[in-house]
């Protein structure tokens, strides 16, 4: 499990109402987004997961491995999931009608049919997520969940559809109004960094500008990257915390930096040089 070292760092309380951007630079962050989503199930807050790139069945074998059913939260209603990977692929490699397992919004349109129409931006999309947290199909009534909380795997997916980067961003920024702000949920979005930051110097559409676009509007952000030093087995890589709100004296909260290894079931944080690995 995540501990609160780590995303508690230079704070004593959490709070609702969080935006958490998750990135990952020649490294995976994936762990961290299991570990969100199997953390919110576990304290009963209502879970709509936007699965950009991967399947239900690989978030649900991985979740198993955290002691959590995926199957069990769906068919209660605690879990919503949209598998946008599907239809990802057919705005990629168009293969005639769409299979018709794909997400849905209010009025019954495709959520990602529109994307190849630049005007068109997000907004079906974002329409999809708020209908579903207002309690749209799969929802049960006869149950009463904590604040909902919506996550997204991985952003920078959209960027090789063909969306711009400032339409992600105004999404991320209707979902942290919605979800943040009015309802008092929560938000955590994934996005990848894949090359150096140099490599996207000067472009505008790249996912090296969305990450400082989404870095300016989240509350917390958690940066995953490989060892400078290279390749360690016992040492997977390096996540740099940094909370967004100033303190007292105006100035933004120090980052920290911790070590970190992955397991079947969770992962082992220390702090940097602190591993028995260097010790």
């Amino acid at each position: 499990h995540l501990p609160q070292s780590v995303t508690n760092a230079g704070r004593e309380t959490s709070r609702e109402g969080e935006f958490i951007l998750v990135s990952d630079r020649q490294g995976d962050a994936s762990f961290l987004l299991h570990h969100f989503l199997s953390f919110y199930l576990r304290a009963r807050c209502r879970v709509l997961f936007l699965g950009l790139v991967q399947t239900l069945n690989h978030y649900s074998s991985v979740s198993q491995r955290l002691g959590v059913s995926l199957a069990q939260a769906k068919d209660k209603g605690q879990l919503v999931f949209l598998e946008g990977l599907q239809e990802s692929l057919s705005v990629l490699i168009p293969q005639g009608p769409r299979a018709a397992s794909g997400p849905w919004t209010s009025s019954g349109t495709r959520t990602l049919s529109r994307l190849p129409d630049p005007a068109a931006g997000l907004r079906s999309l974002y329409e999809c997520v708020g209908f579903r947290l207002s309690g749209g199909p799969g929802g049960d009534v006869g149950e009463t969940w904590g604040p909902p909380v919506v996550l997204v795997d991985d952003l920078s997916v959209l960027l090789s559809l063909g969306v711009s980067a400032g339409a992600v961003l105004d999404f991320s920024h209707y979902c942290r109004a919605t979800v943040c702000s009015r309802l008092r949920g929560n938000v955590v979005m994934l996005t990848r960094c894949d090359g150096g930051e140099e490599e996207d110097e000067g472009d505008d559409e790249g996912p090296e500008n969305l990450v400082r676009g989404l870095t300016h509007q989240c509350s917390l952000a958690l940066r995953v990257q490989g060892l400078p030093t290279g390749f360690c087995r016992d040492i997977h890589g390096q996540v740099e915390v940094c909370w967004r709100r100033r303190q007292s004296d105006g100035q933004l909260t120090p980052s920290k930096v911790f070590q970190y290894k992955v397991h079947d079931k969770g992962a082992s944080f220390f702090a940097r040089g602190t591993s028995s690995a260097v010790l």
